[in-house]
């Protein structure tokens, strides 16, 4: 039985940085309403077709395989978390194998959208304590900006969010005391409508009902979400799940150096700050710079951590999101 252990960060944002202010002249909105509801001041949008979910995805994971000190050929498996993706289909997972250069290893996608990194931690962490693969390449990366509603109309969704990239390499690890030591997931569908994108959609619609209705004022294919609902929701899971993976481990909040939360929102962190009586050195938020990245936002902040000094060996690490379907999870570190 081995451990997993990331050996490797990166991540990627684009150059464009779109301010509070840079959003009140396209829609009615400012600075405080948003920062006061959010805690977010700016965040990145693509400018360039060349930035797409996999190409920034690419930059991210260059970084991580460097760092880990393996060539791209070490990595047996690709994990790809994202909502997304350049295409319907095929998914990013092999668009990265084929712009990396890898070998023909296996990719997967995953759709768990915030906490699509967390899932994708867990997967790879499973198939490498079960020895079937050593090297894992796991990508978190997203392009919001080209699918919200940028006018008042979408306001309350489309502030929070923004365009990034994030990568980790995962490695065996003999010691199974060190490397991630547990990982837990759940999903709760029954409020899946309260943070969605409705369309298009196989079941009941898809592009060509869109385009044969020609309805300017339709906004099924923005995302739509209930704030106060998700909030709610969020604070309890996030609670819920950070305290299974403690107590998996015999471990208390006192246990904790750091916590990297999904950067969904900045009251939802300080929420659960407070809740665990945890420092601000405890938790780590980029929130502020970056917005909601959605499945990219750990990587980015856990990659900013550890730039930072602030993830350092020995610590114990925790990795929380909570999300769209709903799903939430965590994952427990030894780093």
């Amino acid at each position: 039985m081995y451990n997993s252990k990331i050996t490797g960060l990166g991540y990627y944002v684009p150059d464009n940085v779109v301010t509070n202010d840079d959003l009140s002249k396209v829609m009615d909105t400012n600075d405080a309403w948003i920062q006061e509801r959010t805690g977010i001041q700016e965040r990145r949008h693509v400018a360039s077709k060349e930035d797409t979910t996999t190409s920034m995805g690419v930059k991210a994971a260059k970084i991580a395989i460097e760092r880990a000190g393996i060539d791209k050929d070490d990595i047996d498996f690709i994990v790809f978390a994202t909502l997304s993706p350049d295409y319907y289909f095929p998914g990013p997972g092999v668009l990265v194998q084929r712009d990396l250069g890898i070998k023909t290893v296996g990719a997967l996608d995953v759709r768990n959208q915030c906490s699509g990194f967390v899932y994708g931690i867990s997967v790879a962490d499973q198939y490498i304590k079960s020895g079937m693969y050593k090297n894992i390449l796991v990508i978190g990366s997203e392009v919001h900006s080209r699918g919200l509603d940028m006018t008042t109309r979408g306001r309350s969704v489309s502030v929070i969010f923004g365009d990034g990239a994030g990568a980790a390499v995962l490695s065996r690890e003999e010691d199974t005391t060190k490397g991630i030591l547990s990982t837990h997931l759940h999903s709760e569908g029954q409020h899946a409508e309260e943070l969605a994108l409705l369309a298009p959609g196989m079941g009941k619609r898809w592009v060509t009902d869109i385009i044969e209705e020609n309805n300017p004022n339709d906004a099924s294919y923005f995302p739509v979400m209930n704030g106060q609902f998700v909030f709610k929701n969020a604070v309890v899971r996030f609670s819920e799940v950070i305290m299974e993976g403690l107590s998996k481990n015999n471990l208390e909040p006192t246990d904790i150096n750091m916590l990297v939360p999904h950067q969904a929102n900045l009251r939802i962190a300080q929420f659960i700050q407070k809740k665990f009586n945890l420092s601000n050195d405890q938790v780590f938020n980029n929130i502020m710079k970056y917005g909601n990245t959605t499945a990219a936002s750990i990587p980015i902040a856990l990659t900013e951590a550890w730039e930072q000094g602030k993830v350092k060996k020995g610590d114990l690490v925790v990795l929380a999101a909570f999300g769209s379907g709903f799903t939430w999870g965590s994952a427990i570190i030894r780093w």
